[in-house]
């Protein structure tokens, strides 16, 4: 191989290395970002039920935060993670944390409103 080639193929291993591979959708150096929690209430003594956080950054390794403690999570894409929240974590009324902490890095935090 020429010296040209072996410079071509160095060059675009270098290329390929700094753009990806990362399977976690944060970009650089960003911190994931909840945008919305659907639903974003329950009623104090209901059942278990499945909560969607959108939001953007989302990793493949993302997992949300109820209260702080983190819950059975599901990545669906780089905007939409969701979480099953138990009929234990909503016995009681009251502001609930949800974060999302993806890539090493935790999302802002938006209450739930347990009704």
């Amino acid at each position: 191989m020429s010296r040209i080639g072996v410079l071509l193929v160095v060059a675009l291993a270098m290329m390929a290395a700094a753009c990806g591979g990362y399977k976690n959708n944060m970009g650089r150096g960003g911190a994931p970002s909840i945008m919305t929690l659907a639903p974003n209430t329950a009623t104090a003594g209901g059942a278990t039920f499945t909560l969607t956080v959108n939001g953007s950054r989302f990793g493949t390794d993302a997992v949300v935060y109820w209260n702080m403690a983190p819950q059975a999570s599901s990545y669906a894409t780089g905007n939409k993670v969701t979480a099953q929240i138990t009929a234990a974590d909503i016995m009681t009324a009251g502001m609930v944390p949800v974060y999302v902490r993806s890539g090493g890095k935790n999302s802002n935090t938006i209450d739930f409103t347990v009704q």
